[in-house]
């Protein structure tokens, strides 16, 4: 779970202050999903935090300071997200303010590897838990308990399923579904061509255009096939604080260094087929990203409150 720093706030993102309501923190949205699912099925829903080592103790504080939101204690499980060494522009390690080699957190993609190593693949067997919502903290109109979608899931006989909305405008920051080699794919938008992002079909809307929202559902059996093996790696240009020689600690006003990250839809590849169920942007996506503008508090949360009506 990444820190909110493009947010100007200097604690885990999932403790941000939205300012909705009574100033609900991002965890607490999310855990006011889980208990409105209880209300409709009776069943409280396991929920598994995946940490990074920086944010782990004060994040676990967190719940423990606000109770856990009123939801039941043993019902939520942390875990931290694996790291990877970060490499300055020729090549070589970097160390941090301690003096040890500088790692970075390694993408969302890890939480594969995270769960196996965590033994939450184990636990999950172990409470007959068959499909697993796997999404990003920062949506506050995300619905991690969606029987639809699992169904939709079952009825095509597949191992995974994603949702999607219609791209707003060919920039717009989201990955986009495709097929790689006859397998389900997404395109990264920092990786996608302009050309590609500005092509359109026969009817005029955008050839790649099928976003990919982070909404993920996968069946248990393809977590543990998946875990086995690493994904790819992708690079990111980044700020890295780091130690010089004369035991200085350099903080570097414009990127410095490539930090590696895997991305959790390069898990689609190594599946036959998939479900991809197309949702309304109003309705399930409402991301906070930056500290203004486009995906900002107040787009996220004028979505949340015309969703709830709430005025």
């Amino acid at each position: 779970m990444d820190n909110g720093t493009r947010l100007g706030h200097p604690g885990p993102k999932g403790t941000f202050d939205t300012g909705i309501g009574n100033h609900k923190t991002i965890f607490e949205i999310l855990c006011d999903n889980l208990k409105e699912a209880y209300q409709k099925y009776q069943v409280y829903v396991p929920w598994y935090i995946m940490t990074s080592k920086q944010n782990n103790e004060e994040t676990i504080r967190f719940f423990e300071e606000k109770g856990y939101f009123g939801y039941p204690k043993e019902k939520i499980h942390f875990f931290k997200q694996g790291e990877l060494p970060v490499l300055n522009e020729q090549g070589k390690l970097l160390l941090d303010k301690e003096g040890n080699i500088n790692e970075a957190a390694d993408g969302h993609g890890g939480i594969f590897v995270s769960m196996r190593k965590n033994g939450v693949i184990e636990d999950m067997k172990q409470k007959g838990i068959k499909w697993a919502f796997i999404g990003p903290v920062d949506n506050i109109l995300v619905k991690m308990v969606d029987p639809i979608f699992i169904g939709v899931c079952e009825e095509k006989k597949v191992l995974a399923g994603g949702k999607s909305m219609i791209k707003a405008y060919p920039e717009e920051k989201v990955g986009v579904f495709c097929k790689k080699q006859e397998k389900p794919s997404v395109i990264e938008y920092t990786e996608i061509p302009k050309e590609m992002a500005e092509m359109k079909d026969e009817k005029g809307n955008l050839a790649y255009g099928e976003s990919h929202i982070n909404c993920n559902l996968f069946h248990i059996q393809a977590i543990e096939e998946i875990s086995k093996d690493k994904l790819p790696y992708h690079t990111a240009y980044k700020k890295i604080e780091y130690l010089k020689e004369d035991g200085q600690t350099v903080k570097p006003e414009s990127p410095n260094a490539y930090k590696f990250e895997s991305f959790i839809f390069d898990a689609f590849e190594q599946l036959q087929d998939m479900a991809i169920l197309r949702v309304k942007r109003e309705e399930e996506f409402a991301p906070i990203k930056n500290a203004e503008g486009k995906d900002s508090p107040e787009t996220a949360r004028n979505l949340y409150n015309n969703f709830y009506k709430i005025n």
